[in-house]
């Protein structure tokens, strides 16, 4: 038997769009949408087996039936972004798949698909349509199976004319008089006002097409349903016409064509890879295990056997082996060494017991290039070592280069600047709870060949950073920020267990309290961690308005509740739940099993890592303790001073990057609101709003505040719609007016743009640049995330320098004062410190002054200054 799928590619993609949360790769594109597509055309294929299958689209925004009627879909809000930027993906995918896709101009999706479909039955094959518009069951015969999208986008309805009959006693082409009788208001049709489906199908039950009806509108029952009838005849047969689906359009594209063969399986596995569906590689039968080792030249290289100072010379390349990704506790395994005298292999054991070895390590005369100099010092200090004389960083000056480059582990970035005379660590030691440390001859040579990697990429790397003007920015800024960051990281915070474990019980009784309030207000107890039991709850029980459906049945996602919490109080303690249920299990649980002996945590600042330049943090990751809930700030109360007598002491950046958004704009009316020390988001409302400062209300403000930093990472109108709970077109109206009230700021944006085309990259205040290739592309995905990728980095890279700035100068300054207080944590614009109370008053003073001069902008950089026994109370 032959069989024809044939799939209405737009409404496919919009019903994915809006079953399934917003999703990112990790390049920050969208991909629910595609997503979606490929979880259904995944179940088609393995399921119905079609020998031919063809994807149809929309060609345009006008068709044949705006001649008709030129209101036709006049409705229909914009396509939000997020999801336009996914149909070249969608596209992609079906190339990827082997699918034919197909698009006629003046023509819909619908039209080709039912000339598709009755061209088939004609020719014997057995045909299923996939949609999620129900139009299309007009389609429905006995040769043609119509599958109708239900519950989110896997869970299909099947309509053929015998379950249309049972469904509403209709045959399938009555579905036409039906919407001719009722309308449609998605596509804008506006059939006979106050006709709904109930009336359209008892009449068609009595008259079988609406022309029968309008000649025999006498004998309706109903005096005010005849004048109705009777008012709106033409409207009516408008209607039908607009409903009815063309299945003779001039088609280019023959049945053939649309023959099923095979997917190019290298293609398909790439696309995945790009977008990052691990799911979809998983059941591809992708090999996450480490392949064969790759044919490296030999090398020439000694175990050391007595360590001396003939074996150091002046510049030297250093590599430091830990086994464990956590340096602050995996033991040293070796070292590899690279100079003058030769390529060797140092054994921890001898090398770390040996005085000349020490000696060497800390002098600081003697220039050392490394790969990760922070991990390097922190673990050396564990051995009672400090290593200096580090000039060149491996790690650091690849990460300046193209901040874009995935950094998996040594050989990885080794490979980007051309070098692969090295292994990956996995091909040595294996991965995850297979690592082990193999023969001696095997690792000894794989430490040797790093430290061989470093003396090879060390001058064209320096040189790559000169010709970019980034050697200041290494040099000044990120070198010795490494060396800041490993003080911090050793010298860790104090964290007062007793307390969490204090936090703990009060959550768990808060929790169950909740528990108890949500059940009687259910009427009923049911496990509300469950989304089926808590979806059952909300949409059958309590009648709540079903806002999104999921494969599994109703979605119970953070977004819909919110959306849903003014509508019944269960839902607020819902959301209350589930947000200290997350706090219990991951920062109170989670903060305990990383506490040291030392009764301290040592996280491990990443800096390496975001292509903004921001830090980021692991192991506890205290970038994002959430501090909106009040349970969550007082999570802070646990970290605390490590010495009696002192105190925490912290100094945030007031609304940094808008700053500098005002400064790289050049927006006058912006800089003048941060010269005169204006709340912006005050000046905002007043601006977009046209108002004085005393009649900006509390939700003006929220509403530009929203914008204010909407701005800044290239917010589109549904994101802001989703952000304020208000209508696109609302949102879009809101961010037009806020470029017409900063002007310079719109110029900026369009400048970067074009700039970053022309160069390729973008760069921040300090030169830290970010290389955005996709700005050319022609997948308008791709491109429009660029463009937005263009926008805020300047702003977010800059912002990151300045704190960088900051903490180099404050390092500095501590020293010059004599201080006995030391820097703690960087969290996002903060600065936090521990200091002896007598020495709060200078802290007071010094810590402001040296965060606001860290950089010299056209406007006033703010600092907010706070301290007290723990974190939460430096406030």
């Amino acid at each position: 038997m032959k069989k024809l799928i044939l799939i209405d590619g737009n409404s496919i993609a919009y019903r994915a769009f809006f079953a399934l949360p917003l999703l990112n790769n990790d390049k920050g594109i969208h991909t629910n949408a595609v997503y979606g597509f490929t979880m259904m055309l995944s179940k088609i294929l393995e399921e119905e087996k079609p020998t031919h299958i063809l994807v149809a689209f929309d060609a345009g925004k006008t068709t044949f039936r705006h001649e008709t009627y030129s209101e036709y879909k006049g409705t229909r809000q914009k396509t939000p972004p997020e999801l336009s930027e996914q149909f070249p993906l969608i596209r992609e995918l079906l190339d990827a798949f082997g699918i034919e896709r197909y698009e006629l101009e003046n023509y819909e999706a619908d039209d080709i698909i039912g000339t598709m479909s009755k061209l088939a039955e004609e020719e014997g094959f057995e045909v299923t349509v996939i949609s999620g518009d129900k139009d299309l069951t007009q389609l429905a015969s006995p040769k043609t199976t119509v599958m109708i999208t239900r519950k989110g986008i896997t869970d299909m309805e099947a309509y053929t004319p015998k379950h249309l009959q049972e469904k509403y006693g209709l045959a399938p082409k009555q579905i036409i008089d039906m919407k001719g009788l009722m309308g449609d208001t998605s596509d804008n049709i506006p059939g006979v006002p106050g006709i709904g489906e109930k009336t359209a199908v008892k009449l068609l039950k009595q008259f079988p097409t609406v022309e029968e009806l309008l000649s025999h509108i006498d004998e309706v029952s109903g005096k005010k349903l005849q004048e109705k009838l009777e008012a709106y005849k033409d409207q009516a047969l408008m209607s039908k016409q607009l409903a009815t689906i063309n299945r003779n359009i001039p088609l280019t594209i023959s049945i053939g064509q649309a023959e099923y063969k095979h997917a190019d399986m290298e293609k398909l596995r790439r696309l995945y890879q790009e977008l990052g569906f691990k799911s979809m590689l998983e059941k591809m039968g992708e090999d996450d295990q480490p392949g064969e080792k790759a044919a490296l030249e030999s090398i020439s290289f000694s175990i050391a056997e007595d360590i001396t100072d003939g074996l150091f010379a002046d510049i030297s390349s250093f590599y430091v082996e830990i086994l464990d990704e956590n340096y602050h506790t995996g033991e040293i395994i070796g070292f590899g060494l690279k100079n003058k005298n030769g390529l060797f292999f140092l054994r921890a054991e001898d090398a770390l017991h040996s005085t000349a070895f020490k000696q060497w390590v800390e002098d600081d005369e003697k220039i050392k290039h490394v790969y990760d100099a922070k991990r390097s010092i922190v673990a050396l200090r564990r051995y009672g070592m400090e290593l200096r004389g580090i000039d060149f960083d491996l790690l650091l000056v690849s990460y300046l280069l193209n901040p874009s480059d995935t950094v998996e582990d040594f050989a990885s970035v080794a490979k980007t600047h051309g070098y692969e005379n090295v292994e990956t660590d996995e091909a040595v030691y294996g991965k995850g709870a297979k690592r082990r440390l193999p023969e001696e001859n095997v690792y000894a040579e794989h430490i040797a060949r790093k430290a061989e990697a470093i003396a090879a990429l060390e001058t064209p790397c320096t040189d790559a950073l000169k010709e970019n003007e980034q050697l200041e920015l290494f040099e000044q800024l990120e070198l010795p920020l490494s060396l800041i960051l490993a003080d911090m990281e050793y010298t860790g915070v104090k964290v007062d267990t007793n307390r969490l474990k204090e936090m703990g019980e009060e959550f768990k009784s808060k929790l169950h309290e909740i528990e108890q309030r949500i059940y009687e207000m259910a009427g009923t107890t049911f496990n509300i961690n469950s989304p089926k039991q808590l979806g059952i709850i909300l949409f059958e029980k309590l009648g709540l308005p079903v806002i999104k459906k999921t494969k599994t049945g109703y979605s119970t996602s953070a977004d819909v509740l919110e959306k849903l919490e003014p509508a019944h109080d269960i839902v607020k303690e819902i959301l209350h739940y589930r947000q200290l249920g997350k706090l219990q299990s991951t920062y109170i649980e989670g903060l305990l099993k990383v506490v040291h002996e030392d009764g301290k945590v040592h996280t491990r600042f990443n800096q390496a890592l975001t292509q903004t330049g921001r830090l980021s943090s692991t192991d506890p990751n205290l970038q994002n303790i959430p501090i909106r809930l009040e349970e969550g700030r007082k999570i802070r109360q646990a970290f605390v001073p490590s010495e009696e007598g002192w105190v925490i002491f912290s100094s945030d950046y007031s609304q940094v990057e808008l700053r500098v958004l005002a400064h790289i704009s050049g927006d006058e009316k912006l800089i003048e609101a941060f010269q005169e020390d204006m709340d912006i988001h005050t000046k905002t409302a007043m601006e977009v709003f046209h108002v004085k400062a005393e009649d900006v209300t509390p939700n003006m403000r929220r509403q530009a505040k929203a914008v204010n930093f909407g701005i800044v990472y290239g917010i589109s109108d549904y994101g802001l719609s989703q952000n304020l709970g208000i209508t696109r077109k609302e949102a879009g109206e809101f961010i037009n007016r806020y470029f017409k009230s900063y002007p310079r700021v719109k110029e900026y944006m369009d400048e970067i743009v074009t700039e970053a085309k022309q160069k390729g990259y973008v760069s921040t205040l300090l030169k830290r640049r970010r290389y955005i290739p996709e700005i050319t592309s022609r997948n308008f995905n791709l491109r429009s995330f660029a463009e937005r990728t263009a926008m805020n980095t300047p702003i977010q890279g800059s912002a990151a320098d300045i704190i960088k700035k900051a903490m180099i100068d404050m390092a500095k300054r501590l020293k010059e004062e004599n201080l006995k207080a030391r820097m703690l944590l960087q969290v996002h614009d903060e600065l936090i410190f521990e200091a002896p109370e007598e020495e709060i008053e200078v802290l007071k003073k010094i810590v402001p002054d040296v965060m606001v001069h860290a950089l010299e902008l056209s406007v006033p950089l703010k600092v907010d200054s706070a301290y007290g026994p723990t974190w939460f109370d430096a406030k």
